[in-house]
C-alpha cells in the first residue's frame, strides 16, 4: 500500500534532514569534535536512504490519493524521527535504540521530553542538532496543519478553511502558498528570536538553540535546568514568553496581519479565548503566589513564563512548579490538555476545541428549557456545520481515550499513578514535563523502562498527528480496495 509517490516524497524528506545534519557537523569540524564522525555517518546513512528511495521511484508522478495521504503523514514523522536518532546513537551521548528514538520522536514532535542527563556537557554540535530537530518539526506541523490534514478533514484549520471568509482567496489562492507564507513567517520570528535572546545576554548558541525551540514550541534547552539557568534574568523570561506565545497562535492569521488587517489576530475568536485563559490563570496563581510571600514582580514573572510554557506546549521551566503548592500542581496538570491555536506549532487539544464544546453545551441547557427551540451554534461569526460538531466530538473522545489507555500501560509497567497519568497526558499532549519528582520539570524520563518510553514515544507520534490520523491506519476499511 506504500505507493511510489509516497516514497519519492519520503525521499525528499529525509534528504532535507541530511542536509540539516551538515549545520552541526560544520561546527563539530570547526571544534575538532570527535561527535563529527558520528553526523558524518549519519548523513551518509539517511543521504544514502533517500538516494536510493529516489532513484527506485525516477519518473514516478507524484500524485497522491487521500488515502495515500495518511500513510504519507504518518510513515513521515515516524520514518524522519527514526533518521534523526541516528547521531544521537553514534554520538557522544551513546545512547540506547529506545532512549535515542524518544529523544528525536520528542523533538520531532516538538514534545520536549527528554533521556537525557548532564546535557551542558554536550558538545555544541549535539545541542545544535537538538534545536534543529524541533525547529524542523515545528515547520512540518505548520504545513501538515495547512496543507495536507484540512484535506483529510482531520485537525482544526478545516473550521477556518470554511469559516473564515474564503480566507485561502484572500489571502494566497492556494494551501502551498500558504504553507510557504507561513514558513518565511517562521523563520523570520526565529531569527528575531535568535536576535533578541543574544542582545538580553545569552551566548549565540545558547540564543540560536532556544530561539529555535521557542518558536516550535518545543522547549529543548542546553541546561538541564532548562530556563531554571536565567531564573534571575527577567527580561530573558519575558522574551521567552513572548516567542512562545506567537508559536502558539495561528500562522495563518500572522499572513493576513502582515497582508491586509493588522487587527486580524485580535478579532479572532481563538486567539481572545488564549488570550483571556492565560490572563485569568496568570492573575489568580500571582495573587496565590503574592500572598504566600513572594515579591509581585518576581511571581508574575515565573507564573506568566510557566504557565505560558505549558499552555504553548512548549515545556521549558524556569522553576520547579510542582514546588509551589497543591492548587498549583492541580492547576498546571489541568493546563497540559489546553494547548495553543489551531495552525500553530502548539499541541494539545487547541482552544478552539473547548470554545465549540462550550458552545455546544450551552446550546443543549438551552435545549433542555425549550425542548421545541431551534438554536444556532456559531463561531467566529460564522454557523457550526454538523461536521465539525463530529470532528470535535469524536477527536475529544479519542483523545482522552488514548491518554487514559497509555496510563493504564505504563502503570502495568510498575509507574506510580502520578508519573504514569501525567506521562500519559504530557506526551500526547506534546507538552513535556510531566508531574512528580520523575518525570516533573526538576527531573527527566530516562530512569523510566524502555517499554515505557516505546509507549510514550507512540503517544507523543499519536498526539502529533491529530491522533485519527494514525487510527483510521488500523481499521480495516481504510485497507480494503
Amino acid at each position: 500500500m506504500v505507493s511510489a509517490p509516497v516514497v519519492r516524497i519520503l525521499a525528499v524528506l529525509l534528504g532535507v534532514l541530511a542536509a540539516l545534519m551538515i549545520v552541526p557537523l560544520g561546527v563539530l569540524t570547526l571544534e575538532g569534535d570527535p561527535d563529527r564522525i558520528a553526523f558524518a555517518l549519519s548523513i551518509a546513512i539517511v543521504a544514502g536512504a533517500a538516494c536510493l528511495m529516489w532513484l527506485v521511484t525516477h519518473g514516478i508522478e507524484i500524485l497522491l490519493r487521500p488515502r495515500q495521504m495518511f500513510i504519507l503523514t504518518t510513515l513521515s514523522w515516524v520514518l524522519v524521527s527514526a533518521g534523526a536518532s541516528l547521531p544521537l546513537i553514534l554520538g557522544a551521548p551513546q545512547l540506547s535504540f529506545a532512549d535515542a528514538v524518544f529523544e528525536s520522536v520528542s523533538a520531532i514532535t516538538t514534545t520536549g521530553s527528554t533521556v537525557l542527563v548532564d546535557i551542558d556537557d554536550l558538545s555544541d554540535g549535539l545541542k545544535l542538532w537538538r534545536g534543529l530537530m524541533q525547529w524542523l518539526g515545528g515547520i512540518g506541523i505548520i504545513v501538515m496543519a495547512i496543507a495536507i490534514l484540512p484535506f483529510l478533514k482531520v485537525g482544526g484549520m478545516r473550521l477556518f478553511q470554511t469559516e473564515s471568509s474564503d480566507w485561502s482567496d484572500k489571502v494566497l489562492p492556494r494551501a502551498g502558498g500558504i504553507a510557504k507564507a507561513s514558513g518565511a513567517i517562521y523563520l523570520g520570528g526565529t531569527l528575531l528570536a535568535m536576535l533578541t535572546y543574544y542582545l538580553a545576554g545569552m551566548t549565540p548558541l545558547d540564543a540560536v538553540v532556544h530561539a529555535m525551540s521557542s518558536m516550535a514550541t518545543g522547549g529543548f534547552a542546553n541546561s538541564d535546568a532548562s530556563f531554571g539557568v536565567y531564573h534571575d534574568r527577567p527580561l530573558i523570561l519575558w522574551l521567552a514568553s513572548f516567542f512562545m506565545l506567537c508559536g502558539a497562535l495561528p500562522f495563518v492569521l500572522f499572513i493576513r496581519a502582515l497582508r491586509d488587517t493588522p487587527h486580524v489576530l485580535w478579532r479572532d475568536q481563538q486567539v481572545r479565548g488564549l488570550i483571556g485563559l492565560l490572563a485569568v490563570v496568570i492573575l489568580g496563581l500571582t495573587v496565590y503566589r503574592v500572598a504566600g510571600g513572594e515579591p509581585f514582580f518576581e511571581a508574575l514573572t515565573q507564573v506568566a513564563f510557566n504557565v505560558i510554557s505549558v499552555v504553548t506546549t512548549t515545556g521549558y521551566a524556569s522553576d520547579d512548579y510542582t514546588q509551589w503548592g497543591p492548587l498549583v500542581v492541580a492547576t498546571f496538570f489541568y493546563l497540559t490538555f489546553v494547548g495553543g491555536c489551531s495552525g500553530s506549532t502548539s499541541g494539545g487539544m487547541k482552544i478552539f476545541r473547548f470554545q465549540i464544546g462550550a458552545i455546544m453545551l450551552f446550546t443543549q441547557l438551552r435545549h433542555l428549557v425549550h425542548a421545541q427551540g431551534v438554536f444556532a451554534q456559531r463561531y467566529n461569526g460564522n454557523p457550526l456545520s454538523d461536521e465539525v460538531v463530529r470532528g470535535v466530538i469524536a477527536f475529544s473522545f479519542f483523545f482522552f481515550l488514548t491518554i487514559a489507555g497509555l496510563a493504564l500501560g505504563l502503570a502495568l509497567l510498575g509507574l506510580d499513578l502520578v508519573t504514569a497519568l501525567s506521562g500519559a497526558a504530557t506526551a500526547v499532549a506534546n507538552v513535556g514535563p510531566g508531574l512528580g519528582p520523575v518525570i516533573g520539570p526538576a527531573g527527566n524520563f530516562s530512569s523510566l523502562p524502555d517499554a515505557a518510553k516505546w509507549l510514550l514515544s507512540l503517544g507523543m507520534l499519536m498526539g502529533r498527528l491529530e491522533i485519527l490520523t494514525v487510527l483510521v491506519l488500523l481499521t480495516p476499511t481504510f485497507w480494503r480496495k
